[in-house]
């Protein structure tokens, strides 16, 4: 093998490790979100904060931090020590987690730049993806910081929302890197028309995760937890109220529902369509092989989505039950749903129409 191209694939394994342990941070957020233990470590400490507590008399202190917190005193005002080592652990493992990827980042980024596997046009998007990196981290703490003061007892969904965008938006460009060193030329085709096809649905696509996150967030499959209707309606009361329209948009529980409803409906249909399109055009090996995954998986994600919201009436407080799983389940799905898109849209070029 030619030593250039070893170093792509080198660098490209590095990347896709990333990808994978970044898809597992992502479930843990989603683990601890449904945990609610978001905001039982009420410091962020880059250092110091990667042990957890050794000892009755720091388990007692970092409880003590925590029953300052509005979360203790309105909403788990009966939790005992070993309560709160149970959420610890779900947030100390998705912070330790984070920095384990910061971690192999910086490990390979030396042990690739000692060995000079990095090309020159390799450095400029490396860079861009440590600051991608920062710029989560940060975002997650401003989340976090969000449900520390007042009467929150849960992070503001709109962070919340932030934070898992700027998530799927880290691992988006991380699969992109990692492509354009794996795949060459010959396996992908070039065809306009359905390239804006994939586009304009991976819009969507984006529109429909972040009101996930703000189903999420508010906890809102509980408002409606019936289907094919919602609360016996297709179209229920008090879609607005008297906020602004921003604010009913990121606030009205309902109408959050509605939209998270309607998006999946319609990113169902269009991959339907776009992918009978794809099954009537010919194509390198490879593309050929994976361009019946979208319409799969998006399948599989609003099965998910179904259940989740039926098994929402079976929500209990600090126990992980049916519904758990399947939400878990179904944030896992549209990960995979964004990074096949991603994938599409490598393989089909700008081309013909």
């Amino acid at each position: 093998m030619h030593t250039s191209e070893r170093s792509s694939k080198l660098v490209a394994t590095w990347l896709l490790i990333g990808v994978g342990m970044t898809v597992v941070q992502i479930a843990l957020g989603g683990i601890t979100r449904l945990t609610g233990s978001g905001l039982s470590i009420t410091q962020w400490d880059v250092i110091t904060g990667t042990l957890p507590p050794l000892n009755e008399q720091q388990w007692l202190a970092e409880f003590n931090k925590y029953r300052q917190t509005p979360q203790f005193q309105l909403l788990n005002f009966d939790f005992t020590l070993s309560d709160f080592k149970f959420i610890f652990f779900w947030e100390w493992f998705h912070r330790l987690w984070a920095r384990t990827i910061g971690l192999v980042f910086a490990v390979g980024f030396a042990w690739f730049m000692l060995k000079k596997h990095f090309k020159k046009e390799m450095i400029q998007p490396l860079l861009v993806l440590f600051l991608l990196g920062a710029l989560q981290g940060a975002v997650g703490w401003i989340m976090v910081a969000s449900g520390l003061t007042g009467d929150a007892v849960y992070v503001k969904p709109t962070r919340l929302a932030l934070h898992f965008i700027f998530a799927l938006g880290l691992l988006c460009y991380t699969f992109w890197f990692a492509l354009q060193l794996l795949v060459k030329d010959d396996q992908r085709i070039a065809d306009s028309r359905l390239r804006k096809w994939n586009i304009g649905i991976l819009l969507l696509l984006v529109m429909q995760l972040l009101y996930g996150a703000l189903m999420a967030g508010h906890k809102a499959a509980t408002v409606a937890p019936t289907w094919p209707t919602i609360s016996s309606a297709w179209i229920p009361e008090k879609l607005l109220n008297d906020q602004s329209l921003l604010l009913n948009l990121v606030n009205n529980t309902i109408l959050i529902h509605f939209i998270h409803r309607g998006l999946a409906y319609l990113l169902c249909v269009l991959i339907l369509l776009w992918s009978l399109k794809l099954f009537k055009t010919n194509g390198s090996g490879l593309f050929k092989r994976t361009r019946w995954w979208p319409l799969a998986i998006v399948i599989l994600q609003l099965i998910l989505g179904i259940a989740s919201v039926l098994t929402s009436t079976g929500i209990v407080p600090g126990h992980w039950g049916l519904f758990e799983w399947m939400a878990q389940l179904h944030q896992l799905t549209g990960m995979l749903l964004l990074l096949t898109l991603v994938w599409m849209l490598f393989v089909i070029q700008s081309g013909r129409d």
